[in-house]
C-alpha cells in the first residue's frame, strides 16, 4: 500500500511562514474590499481617503504579524547559538524546549544529539585515564623481569613473561573492542545466530560448566556474541564459585541468556557498577584483568538492541543475565 511521505520538520516551518503571510495578505485583502464597498456610493473624495488610510492598514497588519513570526525566528536563533557553542567545543550547550511544535523537536533532536556526543567523549576520556593506569602494571612487571632476568631462572622468567605479555594483548584487545563499538551506531545484524549452538562451543572450553535450553536464532554479529558468551563465563569462572550453568531461553520473542555462577552474592550497592567499564569490586581487585569484560557485555547487547543486568540467584549465587531481541526490528 503506498503511503504519503510524511512532510519534513523544515517544510511544515516553511509552509507556517508562508500561510501567516497569505493570512495576513488575505485579512489585508478583505479590509480593503470591505472599506471600498462602503465607500462605494460616496463620492470621489471618499474613495481618495480609502486609498490614503491602505498603509496605515498595512501597518497594522504588520505589526499584528510580527510577534508570530519574531517567536519562531526568535527560537531558532537561540538553536543557531547552542549549534555554534557546540561546535566551539562546549559540549553542554543545550536548547531551552518551547512549545509542542516543529522548532521543539528540532530542539529536542538538538539536544539528544549533543548529549550523546558529549556522553561519548566522556567515556573515551575516561577509557584512555583508565587504560593509561592500567597499562602500567603488566608492563612494570615485563621491566622488573628484565632487571631481574640474571638474578633467575631462564625458563621461570621466560613464564612471568609470557603471562605479562598475553595479559597486555588482552588488555590491548579489549580496550580496541570497546572503542570501536562506540565508535558504531549498531553491529552487522544480517547474520543468523545460534545461540544454544554458540554457548555450547564456549562452554566446552571449561570442565565445569553446564550448558542446557533450548535452540534460539537470532540476527547478529557471529564473532561479538561470542565474544560476549565468553566474557560472561570467563567472569563467572574468575570471580565467582563452581558450578557454573549457562540457560537459553526464549519469552515473548525476546531470548535470554543466564550465566549462573555460586560465588558470594554481590551487595546492592555494588551490582549497579558491575557493567561499568573498568570497574572491579573491592573483594576482586586483587585476582587478574582490568575491569573490561562485564562493560563489553553490555556493549554487544547494546549494540544487537539487548540489555545486559545482573540479578541475584532464587537458589543461591549470582546471574549475571543478557537479553536479545529475537526478530533485528524489535
Amino acid at each position: 500500500m503506498y503511503l504519503p511521505r510524511p512532510r519534513t520538520d523544515m517544510s511544515r516551518l516553511y509552509l507556517r511562514f508562508y500561510l501567516t503571510v497569505l493570512a495576513s495578505l488575505l485579512a489585508f485583502a478583505l479590509i480593503l474590499l470591505v472599506l471600498w464597498h462602503l465607500d462605494g456610493g460616496g463620492p470621489v473624495s471618499h474613495r481618495v481617503s480609502t486609498l490614503m488610510a491602505l498603509p496605515l492598514v498595512a501597518v497594522i497588519v504588520s505589526i499584528t504579524a510580527y510577534p508570530i513570526t519574531r517567536r519562531l525566528t526568535r527560537r531558532l536563533e537561540r538553536l543557531q547559538s547552542a549549534v555554534e557553542l557546540l561546535g566551539a567545543g562546549n559540549l553542554a550547550s543545550r536548547v531551552t524546549v518551547e512549545g509542542n511544535d516543529e522548532v521543539a523537536r528540532l530542539a529536542i533532536s538538538f539536544n539528544r544529539a549533543a548529549g550523546r556526543i558529549e556522553e561519548l567523549i566522556g567515556a573515551h576520556k575516561t577509557l584512555l585515564a583508565n587504560a593509561s593506569h592500567e597499562l602500567r602494571t603488566p608492563l612494570t612487571r615485563i621491566r622488573l623481569s628484565v632487571d631481574l632476568i640474571a638474578n633467575v631462572a631462564e625458563q621461570e622468567c621466560k613464564r612471568g613473561l609470557e603471562q605479562d605479555i598475553a595479559e597486555l594483548d588482552h588488555l590491548i584487545d579489549e580496550i580496541l573492542l570497546a572503542s570501536r563499538l562506540d565508535a558504531i551506531v549498531e553491529a552487522d545484524i544480517d547474520e543468523e545466530v545460534d545461540l544454544l549452538g554458540l554457548a555450547a562451543e564456549e562452554c566446552a572450553r571449561y570442565d565445569d560448566v553446564q550448558v542446557e535450553g533450548v535452540p534460539i536464532v537470532v540476527r547478529g554479529d557471529a564473532r561479538l556474541l561470542r565474544r560476549l558468551l565468553r566474557n560472561l563465563l570467563d567472569n563467572a569462572m574468575r570471580y565467582g564459585a563452581p558450578p557454573v550453568a549457562v540457560n537459553i531461553s526464549e519469552n515473548d520473542a525476546v531470548a535470554e541468556i543466564v550465566v549462573h555462577d555460586h560465588g558470594r552474592i554481590i551487595p546492592p550497592h555494588l551490582s549497579g557498577r558491575l557493567f561499568e567499564p573498568f570497574y572491579r569490586r573491592p573483594d576482586t581487585v586483587h585476582h587478574s584483568g582490568a575491569g573490561l569484560g562485564l562493560a563489553l557485555v553490555s556493549q554487544i547487547a547494546k549494540r544487537h538492541r539487548g540489555t545486559a543486568h545482573y540479578r541475584e540467584a532464587p537458589d543461591s549465587g549470582n546471574c549475571f543475565c543478557v537479553t536479545l531481541p529475537t526478530s533485528p526490528h524489535q
